[in-house]
């Protein structure tokens, strides 16, 4: 797999000068949990990234719940973590790697190509008694140079616009009652986007909750293979990301993500949407 590093791999590279190690756990609803949770223990030399305060900008009127933060300042957090463009990173959680794939397209998205997620994330490796430590690290300070990959992204007007389009595909990753519009736990209208087709983002896991094989994923996306353009999005762009980057390892090029997602589609009255099936 191009994308995600095994915990063996990481285990064989611990203590090397050139990988960033990055601890990405998040409880959405409990902001503070995951850092306490570093705080207690984390993999040795790891760094915390937070999703609401690090990976996230404010929350305004429209942009949705965790929209993208302001790419200058995120740039100098990402050199204050001691990640330039000699380092590779390696990206956990213990979210199904929901959040460790936002920080992996976060930094593809601004032209670092040496980023993985690791498999099964922080617990596992806890429970195969691989090094844990309290001890923070101090990075040393490197100067981040992003390169803004537009393509990657796709915002609310280019999703409108190309609502219907033959050869456009959009794909919601939530739950399927979210989809249908059952139900909501979260935001304030139910339902998808006009022409979506639901992939849970769970469907990307196996059973043991590992990332399935490049050839899996291929076999689950199958039915997007003839699409000349996939736009990705979710409740608030977070949970789209572990599809944005399974649909990568299947093997297409051609996936956009469209970061407010829902909440941010629904902040505009007039923006139309649908229920059931499609």
């Amino acid at each position: 797999m191009e994308n995600i590093v095994s915990q063996t791999w990481l285990l064989g590279q611990l203590g090397d000068a050139n990988i960033v190690i990055a601890d990405c756990r998040f409880a959405l609803g409990k902001p503070e949990s995951g850092r306490e949770l570093y705080a207690k223990d984390h993999i040795a030399g790891a760094v915390y990234v937070d999703l609401e305060k690090d990976l996230s900008g404010a929350k305004m009127a429209h942009g949705g719940r965790h929209p993208l933060p302001d790419l200058g300042a995120f740039s100098i957090l990402v050199g204050n973590l001691g990640i330039d463009a000699t380092k590779t990173v390696v990206a956990y959680d213990d979210q199904g790697g929901a959040m460790a794939s936002r920080l992996w397209w976060m930094l593809k998205f601004l032209g670092h190509s040496e980023v993985y997620v690791l498999d099964q994330g922080y617990a596992a490796w806890k429970a195969a008694g691989y090094p844990v430590t309290d001890e923070v690290p101090t990075p040393f300070p490197r100067t981040f140079s992003p390169k803004v990959h537009r393509s990657m992204l796709a915002s609310m007007d280019e999703v409108k616009d190309k609502l219907g389009r033959p050869g456009v595909v959009l794909v919601d990753s939530r739950e399927e009652r979210r989809y249908l519009g059952l139900e909501e736990p979260i935001d304030p209208v139910a339902g998808h986007i006009p022409g979506a087709h639901n992939y849970f983002w769970k469907g990307v896991l196996n059973e043991t909750g590992a990332w399935r094989s490049a050839a899996e994923q291929e076999q689950h996306f199958a039915g997007l293979r003839d699409a000349e353009e996939i736009i990705v999005y979710c409740g608030s762009g977070v949970t789209a990301c572990p599809n944005v980057l399974a649909l990568t390892e299947a093997g297409f090029d051609n996936v956009k993500l469209y970061s407010g997602s829902w909440s941010d589609w629904i902040s505009y009255e007039e923006n139309p949407v649908a229920k059931g099936e499609e």
